[in-house]
């Protein structure tokens, strides 16, 4: 009996619900590499048509006459420019990136002809990407990169993108109860949050979330921190690196996010804590079968001594702010905490940039905006109340003098 031919067209869902079909194909051996060459044709709206254009290609191949075209589409334009773009930036911001085009911007854009990508159909998608996300310039932005790259090699002339309109009237969704602005919490709230944490057995979680909140160390630099970092003597933290997600999940150390190593001093209290905890670690983690009295031994590790996963701190969190009843924030939003009661201790911007490791002072501008607020609410609270002591004085002065 005859073995039947499985069909290598494969079919795929747009986002608008149509369905198209692809398939891979052989071309040969490059000549220059000495390497195969492979690719992906899509984009048929029927099996039909997919199934002939195959055939051509692979009779174009066997003879010899076959001539790989420029891309087509967004999509095809992407994988070009994704390579390219990989070898410019950190592994982190790799993964970062394949994730927006992934949720975003291929399942809106991937299908269409690149020279047939316009202003409006552009815009259409940037409102809608700003209908749904806080971060819409980002994706924008992005977006845009791959067209530079079609201009580049010639495939088209001008980026519609540079011709759309930002949306300034944004919808709530897209910045809602998850607005950075709102991301800290009070001296209050903080003191409390800390007390819940300490009540509960897991002792590395109040270690860490307290020396988030009070170094302002980005949770990657935390995870990072090993005991050779931290001097006992001057109550003092280097900051030079940070744990970071790269391909696979797999993670990694690389610089801090600004590249700048920093030094940062630590009240007592925390530093206090730390010992503590160094003690603990060596017990606990004795009894596991790991020897952590050595300069590199990690702060915070897990149950392998290895490095801990950064969504454990989420789930952490969640966690105490759920069984205590308190106000949600995320673990960013200690480091946010800690710049705000910066502000309100009196350290000026310099000190808060400096401390924070911020390259560009408007992100510290930022967050002092946003404490700022507090101050403006509670002074027109006493211009108020200072008005109307006075107003009350004139009437009763007034009052009296009819009297007279």
């Amino acid at each position: 009996m005859t073995k039947k031919k499985v069909s290598p067209v494969k079919s795929y869902i747009l986002k608008n619900g149509e369905k198209r079909y692809e398939f891979p194909v052989y071309l040969g051996i490059d000549p220059l590499t000495g390497k195969q060459k492979r690719t992906m044709k899509r984009g048929f709206k029927t099996i039909k048509e997919a199934n002939l254009a195959l055939a051509r290609i692979k009779l174009d191949v066997a003879n010899g006459t076959y001539q790989q075209a420029r891309p087509e589409t967004y999509q095809e334009v992407y994988e070009l420019w994704i390579k390219q773009y990989e070898k410019t930036i950190e592994e982190s911001t790799y993964v970062k990136t394949l994730s927006i085009f992934k949720n975003h911007i291929l399942p809106a854009m991937g299908a269409y002809k690149i020279e047939k990508i316009h202003v409006d159909v552009c815009q259409k998608h940037l409102d809608e990407w700003a209908s749904k996300l806080k971060k819409f310039r980002m994706v924008k932005a992005y977006a845009a990169k791959v067209l530079n790259f079609a201009i580049k090699r010639g495939y088209i002339q001008t980026n519609p993108f540079s011709y759309v309109d930002l949306p300034t009237n944004i919808s709530k969704k897209a910045i809602g109860a998850d607005d950075e602005s709102e991301n800290f919490y009070t001296r209050e709230q903080l003191v409390e949050f800390l007390s819940c944490l300490e009540r509960e057995s897991n002792h590395k979680a109040y270690v860490l979330f307290r020396l988030l909140a009070f170094s302002g160390m980005r949770r990657g630099e935390a995870l990072a921190l090993t005991w050779n970092d931290i001097d006992f003597t001057k109550n003092e933290l280097r900051i030079n690196k940070a744990l970071s997600l790269g391909k696979d999940n797999r993670l990694y150390v690389k610089s801090t996010k600004t590249g700048v190593a920093r030094t940062i001093k630590m009240d007592d209290k925390t530093i206090a804590v730390l010992k503590e905890w160094k003690k603990k670690q060596q017990q606990d983690y004795l009894k596991l079968g790991f020897n952590t009295i050595k300069p590199k031994q990690l702060v915070f590790s897990n149950e392998k001594n290895e490095f801990l996963q950064p969504t454990r701190l989420r789930k952490w969190i969640i966690h105490t702010q759920s069984k205590y009843k308190l106000a949600t924030i995320t673990t960013h939003g200690l480091r946010h905490t800690h710049c705000s009661l910066l502000f309100e201790a009196g350290a000026s911007l310099k000190e808060v940039q400096v401390r924070l490791g911020h390259t560009d002072v408007k992100t510290t501008m930022d967050i002092y905006t946003h404490v700022t607020q507090k101050a403006k609410d509670e002074a027109i609270m006493k211009f108020s109340s200072y008005i109307e002591n006075v107003v009350d004085e004139h009437t009763l002065t007034t009052f009296l003098t009819t009297f007279d």
